[in-house]
């Protein structure tokens, strides 16, 4: 997989039992990129350490007088020159080929886990672990991935140098034999304890990054109750947890680091003070001690990914944990299904509350618990929540979720109560799946978007057509009211055989209420629509209204006869009290007497 070929056709099935067996996976995934890597840095590597021997066989030509093995030497340091710059350059290409399509292929994983979970996903993690997943932890996994291949390559290529030091010159090559797997050991101890300090870091900062996502979030509430100042403070002293944190980890980092430096230093002396002993007394040449010398010296460049190595896992180790906790997530629903790919059609009907909305009709559900309608109005697309036992809601007498979830998404479609608008132009928010039987411009105007059209175009000085203006990342230059339209407008083109609606104009005035009624009611005829929703206006356009109480459908009727016959329902929809209530069922009872009394 090169990075020109990305995205991956299929990310494959990741193993999610914890962050080292994801890690595990991911480098079993990239095998070939590995093993590409692994072979451009044992030639690189090789390539830097054959460099000691060359030269110390160049001084001893010259310690003796021979122009032959000076040249011969001479092509030797040219040969290993260009292995080292063709090795380098291959090297880096292959690692930042691994770093960046693993990175791609968890952020693939994740994509399709989130749309695979929807709504569900934000009730078992914090929106803020997600956005830390997907951003920072994903280039964290990547470069464990590819350090994996150098820190071989490097391994490799230090266990070949020692051996071939034993075999050229016994006397100071098992001093490097025995002296190197001491300084490739020598961290082992503090790396625990740097772990901890970067699994603490790592933690102070995704709990820093939900901080700050949630404080965004609701910027404009705490802006209205004054509390955007005590936010603030809290993200501050998180920062500052989180800076507390990364010194402490960085302390011990460098640590190790200066133990990297000062144990190959004293291995240099030690074989250095060996070695002109050995020559003074006439047991090994100039050439051998130069080197074995320079050997040492060189070495210490393939151990500095020992260092990395363990950098690049305790790094990597927390926010594969993370990664796998998302991943390991299961809909509760099989999101193949057990059932053939086809979308079914009929009436939509939920067996735990009794709801029934016939085929073709526009039902208007009125549920006095916001959060019960919105379980409720998901479980009708088939996004059952994970943690409930209640049974499938039903379309054509098919549960839901005995279908491949294609076909499921395909059949019903549920808009909630605050859809996402993504950035990009006004043509590409409308172009998603759709049946082709509604145009863009007939969903536009159904959801009386015509104000929405001139605003963009006004504030566009490079687009002509309005349908080319630019929307900014979740809409955040329009209103609530101009969101929720062109949400519903985009809903509207998919047309799907059932649409599923959650207070869909909670945020716009009366009188536009009034027309985006009558505009979905008109382009929905002959379609199922359930509406969840207390507007009067919207409840006067349906066909049946259902009343939803304590979890099971307590009346069902027209508009107008609940609200004179159910004081429940007149409750909900004109937000009376308690008071108010019980004055209203004393006139009628008032009235009814007055008509006996005439009778």
């Amino acid at each position: 997989m090169q990075i020109q070929d990305l995205p991956y056709p299929d990310p494959g099935v990741p193993d999610a039992r914890s962050g080292p067996r994801f890690l595990v996976w991911l480098g079993r995934n990239q095998l070939g990129g590995q093993l590409k890597s692994l072979a451009w840095g044992l030639l690189h590597f090789l390539s830097v350490c054959g460099l000691p021997f060359c030269v110390g066989f160049a001084i001893q030509a010259v310690v003796d007088r021979s122009g032959t093995r000076l040249a011969l030497a001479g092509g030797l340091i040219a040969l290993c020159g260009l292995g080292i710059a063709v090795g380098d350059t291959m090297l880096h290409r292959s690692a930042v080929t691994n770093w960046i399509t693993a990175a791609a292929r968890v952020q693939q994983l994740l994509a399709r886990r989130t749309a695979q979970l929807g709504s569900a996903l934000t009730r078992r993690v914090a929106a803020g672990e997600v956005v830390a997943v997907s951003t920072g932890d994903v280039e964290k996994i990547g470069w464990f991935v590819e350090a994996v291949s150098r820190f071989t390559a490097a391994a490799l290529t230090i266990v070949l140098v020692c051996v071939a030091l034993v075999v050229y010159e016994p006397a100071l090559g098992i001093v490097v034999a025995v002296g190197v797997p001491v300084l490739a050991l020598a961290v082992l101890p503090l790396l625990p304890r740097a772990t901890r300090r970067a699994d603490f870091q790592r933690e102070k900062a995704g709990r820093a990054t939900e901080l700050a996502s949630d404080t965004v979030a609701g910027l404009r509430v705490l802006r209205g109750i004054g509390g955007e100042e005590l936010f603030l403070d809290r993200y501050r002293r998180a920062s500052q947890e989180v800076r507390h944190a990364a010194v402490r980890s960085a302390r011990m980092w460098s640590l190790i680091a200066a133990v990297q430096v000062l144990l190959p230093g004293l291995l240099l002396i030690a074989v250095v003070w060996h070695g002109v002993n050995l020559t003074r007394e006439g047991r090994i040449t100039v050439g051998e001690m130069v080197t074995v010398y320079s050997a040492v010296m060189i070495m210490s460049y393939p151990l500095h990914h020992f260092v990395e190595i363990a950098m690049a896992y305790s790094f990597s180790r927390p926010s594969a944990k993370r990664a796998a906790r998302v991943l390991a997530l299961e809909r509760a629903m099989d999101s193949n299904g057990s059932r053939e790919a086809v979308a079914p059609t009929g009436d939509l009907y939920d067996p735990a509350t009794g709801l029934l909305a016939p085929a073709g009709v526009l039902t208007a559900v009125v549920c006095g618990d916001p959060d019960a309608a919105g379980v409720l109005a998901e479980r009708l697309g088939g996004h059952a929540a994970d943690s409930s036992e209640l049974p499938s809601a039903l379309l054509g007498g098919v549960p839901l979720d005995e279908l491949p979830l294609d076909s499921a998404r395909t059949a019903v479609l549920v808009q909630d109560k605050d859809p996402v608008l993504l950035s990009g132009s006004l043509r590409e928010l409308l172009d998603v799946p759709a049946s082709g039987g509604v145009s863009a411009e007939d969903a536009l105007a159904a959801a009386q978007c015509g104000d929405v059209l001139d605003a963009l175009a006004q504030g566009s000085l490079d687009a002509e057509d309005p349908m080319d203006t630019r929307i900014t990342e979740r809409g955040r230059s329009l209103s609530g009211g101009q969101r929720q339209r062109l949400a519903l407008a985009r809903s509207l083109v998919t047309d799907p055989e059932v649409l599923v609606l959650d207070e869909p104009t909670s945020a716009v005035d009366s009188h536009t209420e009034a027309r985006i009624a009558d505009g979905v009611r008109s382009l929905r005829q002959g379609r199922t629509t359930v509406v969840f929703t207390s507007s009067p206006l919207l409840l006067d356009h349906a066909d049946r209204v259902l009343l939803v109480h304590e979890g099971e459908v307590a009346a069902v009727g027209l508009h107008r006869e609940l609200v004179h016959g159910e004081p429940r329902y007149r409750a909900v929809v004109t937000r009376e009290t308690d008071d108010e209530a019980a004055a209203v069922d004393m006139d009628h009872l008032e009235a009814l007497e007055e008509i006996e009394e005439t009778a």
